[in-house]
């Protein structure tokens, strides 16, 4: 569920890149034949029988164009409004509606049962898989075992590879359907991980099988118990969409930083649609492209969302399209000239950002986390509004800054 969109993941809103520095410096120089032959040994040991290892054998094969693609620099930028719009199109948005009138019965017991409702489960399935129509038809191990065996990311694959004969073994699928993606190793119509598959699919249809690639009751109860162990909380909600006023303390607008909705709404912010209570529910402000673009409330459980994929964009994405299958209408678009800085610009901004002291890690073009913590904190130091977005005004005002030394 994570992976193919984890050419997002690390980044928060603005620049998106594929691939990272550590791939284009990371290199495979061991064997692979002998490196499959240590790893069969220790499934052994572990309990895969010989039975299912040598049925699997044929699979377990290095294949250079998946790390072909697992490496691949592509560079494209998406902000929120624009891969929203794209992911949630009228047809996902359509099927969603229907999707959950067919199924629901099956939705119903699942939010009984494990707390999350059909809007949420709707969207990861609408999002993930285009509701079950685009699973992959590509063995997983090929993809799991080239990934395991490769140098940029061993730690997180081998275990997976462990897992993915260990689905096989308890019976939930056969070889032959581990089908998924063609190159990210994912299976079923939610795109779970093999470990995640293993740790959280549950036979709801009765069978005695987890089938998350053929059963929907097992694929959208599979789903909720995942989101429940994700720290998911029955009847809460997830996200909201606000007006703000120009007078906010924009350095709060952090999902690092929560207040009760009775500070909120005692800086100004009110509800989109409807009311907002004074209450003392906590929820952080969410502005996904600054304090010009749209804004949300984000609570607890979009926290949990976030532990189905780290890409910020992606899960604000879900959230707000289960907003819409939830009945919200679209969301305010804000300013219509917000900018997103190109990759050379979001360098220059981070080359400006370590003169001044500040961590970003690599320059790299990319907008994550520790770019998006030290321009707050420029934003702080020369004036601007401090809403962790990048701009070209700050970058002029760091460029003065630097001059005047």
């Amino acid at each position: 569920m994570r992976l193919a969109i984890l050419i997002l993941s690390a980044l928060a809103f603005g620049v998106f890149f594929a691939g990272s520095a550590e791939a284009a410096t990371c290199r495979n120089t061991g064997s692979f034949e002998k490196w499959l032959a240590d790893f069969k040994k220790e499934a052994l040991s572990q309990g895969i029988s010989p039975s299912v290892l040598a049925d699997a054998s044929p699979y377990l094969q290095f294949e250079q164009r998946i790390v072909n693609r697992d490496r691949a620099q592509g560079v494209f930028n998406q902000s929120f409004l624009k891969f929203s719009d794209r992911m949630i199109a009228g047809y996902r948005m359509q099927t969603g509606q229907q999707q959950m009138k067919s199924h629901a019965a099956l939705f119903a017991r699942v939010e009984k049962e494990f707390g999350v409702p059909a809007p949420i489960l709707t969207a990861f399935w609408g999002l993930e898989s285009d509701f079950g129509k685009n699973t992959g038809k590509s063995n997983v191990f090929a993809a799991i075992t080239t990934l395991a065996y490769d140098c940029r990311r061993p730690d997180y694959f081998r275990p997976q590879l462990f897992d993915a004969l260990r689905i096989v073994q308890r019976g939930d699928l056969t070889i032959d359907e581990m089908q998924g993606g063609d190159w990210a190793g994912e299976l079923g119509a939610m795109q779970f991980t093999a470990s995640d598959y293993y740790k959280y699919a549950v036979d709801y249809d009765g069978d005695g099988r987890r089938n998350l690639v053929k059963s929907t009751p097992d694929t959208i109860a599979s789903a909720a118990n995942f989101l429940k162990n994700l720290g998911w909380k029955r009847g809460e909600p997830w996200l909201e969409e606000v007006r703000l006023t120009q007078e906010l303390p924009w350095d709060q607008a952090d999902l690092a930083i929560q207040h009760p909705r009775s500070q909120w709404t005692a800086w100004g912010v009110r509800s989109a649609h409807g009311t907002l209570p004074a209450d003392g529910a906590k929820a952080s402000l969410l502005l996904p492209m600054g304090r010009r673009g749209p804004a949300f409330l984000a609570y607890d459980n979009f926290q949990a969302l976030l532990g189905w994929n780290s890409s910020m964009v992606y899960v604000t994405t879900v959230a707000y399209f289960a907003t819409r299958l939830a009945g919200a209408p679209p969301v305010n678009r804000g300013d219509p000239d917000i900018e997103v800085l190109q990759p050379e610009q979001v360098m220059e901004l981070q080359r400006l950002l370590t003169q001044q002291g500040e961590d970003i890690g690599d320059i790299d073009g990319k907008v994550g986390s520790k770019t998006r913590v030290a321009v707050k904190k420029a934003q702080l130091k020369v004036g601007l509004p401090a809403d962790s977005y990048p701009s070209t005004e700050l970058i002029e005002r760091l460029r003065a800054r630097a001059s005047r030394r």
